[in-house]
């Protein structure tokens, strides 16, 4: 009996994570508002073990998050994806510009087994006006994947407060860097990609935000200057947060701009103008002057670099006098004993009735050119140095 409910309890267990795998995660957000979205790779694992708890074993497997718009094979362009590590979770981030209904597939790569498992976000964007007054700052000390967590939001939203003056204020984007252009920092303590940080609130500018556009605050940011703070309007509790005033933006969308007026429609048909009143023929040019910068200053070059190349392969060389005054006796008569030695060679490919050559003759001196009388055996067993107890045998003439 318990071991049937056991059985009853992991088919309970299975049937509850595989639901709880493929449902649905709907989100709905305002247009404007920056949307964030936490992929918890403890999630997806329960996902690929369900039976874990039950087993004793837990897995941190490392997993990769893969994310696309359905039927198309890139995310919407207001959204984005980032993950630093494989083990490490991912975000997806951004601020839809308009509304509508955006279903996001999420997979989950497991590194260790290859398996993979599936998720649908489903994000609603609702129409809302825009916040009439917004500012971008940008944390140097910052990188997207600290700054996206919700506790940091508020952390930065805190500071940033204190500068607006205002409690009433949202965050609207946040910006990497590098997909603003920046460049890829250098991997060693200290050195951080960078973050945009854009808020908006009903409030207008506080004076700290508005001392940005004075004169003396621009002469201060030209010339790629990092410019400090305004006076009185230094906020910066945590060091990573401190803001680099030069790169901070004011928009005011309280008064839009008038809008360009239509284009208006004609008839479609030209207007008559009159007769066609064709364009004078140019003026007559002289090309000699080009021709002779094109064609004889490149002759007169070539003629130069003939002249230097023949001075160089006929004028330099050292001579066969020369350079056999340079070369010790020995090596010259090693270079001829060479010479010598293939041009008896050449001479015997001529014909084969020529007697057999000076080197293959036995007991030949290879330095003098001297060589011992033959033996009067006609033999091949006998050795050609005899030893000392065997008596010596007269040689013959030739």
């Amino acid at each position: 009996m318990a071991g049937k409910w056991s059985w009853v309890f992991c088919l309970a267990v299975c049937a509850i994570s595989c639901s709880g795998a493929n449902a649905d995660i709907k989100f709905s957000i305002p247009v404007g508002r920056l949307f964030t979205y936490e992929l918890m790779r403890e999630t997806f694992q329960n996902d690929f073990q369900p039976l874990s708890v039950l087993t004793g074993i837990l897995y941190n497997d490392p997993m990769v998050f893969k994310c696309n718009l359905q039927y198309s094979p890139d995310l919407p362009e207001w959204l984005r994806l980032t993950q630093r590590h494989p083990y490490d979770n991912a975000f997806l981030y951004g601020a839809p510009a308009a509304a509508g209904k955006s279903i996001i597939e999420i997979y989950a790569i497991n590194k260790r087994t290859f398996e993979t498992t599936k998720e649908k976000l489903i994000i609603q964007a609702n129409a809302e006006t825009l916040l009439p007054y917004q500012a971008e700052f940008f944390l140097q000390l910052r990188e997207v994947e600290k700054v996206l967590p919700p506790g940091v939001q508020d952390e930065i939203k805190r500071d940033l407060q204190k500068v607006w003056k205002s409690t009433e204020l949202e965050i609207v984007n946040i910006t990497n860097a590098l997909d603003r252009g920046g460049r890829v920092p250098l991997p060693l303590a200290g050195h951080y990609e960078g973050v945009y940080v854009k808020v908006g609130s009903e409030q207008y500018f506080s004076e700290c935000l508005l001392k940005i556009l004075t004169p003396d605050q621009q002469r201060q940011c030209q010339g790629g200057a990092r410019g400090r703070a305004p006076g009185g309007c230094y906020y910066c509790n945590v060091p990573s947060n401190c803001i680099t005033w030069c790169k901070t933006q004011l928009f005011d969308f309280s008064s839009p701009g008038p809008t360009a007026p239509p284009p208006t429609m004609g008839s479609g048909i030209l207007e008559e103008g009159g007769e066609f009143d064709p364009p004078e023929s140019p003026p007559a040019r002289d090309f000699l002057p080009d021709y002779l910068v094109t064609v004889i200053v490149t002759l007169i070059l070539a003629i130069v670099l003939c002249a230097l190349l023949a001075y160089i392969m006929c004028c330099r060389r050292e001579g066969v006098e020369k350079r056999n005054a340079k070369t010790s006796e020995i090596q010259l008569y090693h270079h001829h004993t060479i010479h010598g030695n293939g041009d008896e060679l050449r001479s015997m490919a001529g014909g084969r009735g020529v007697a057999p050559p000076l080197s293959t003759l036995p007991m030949f001196n290879f330095r003098t050119g001297e060589r011992m009388p033959p033996w009067r055996s006609d033999s091949s067993s006998i050795p050609l140095i005899l030893a000392q107890h065997e008596p010596a045998i007269d040689p013959l003439p030739r």
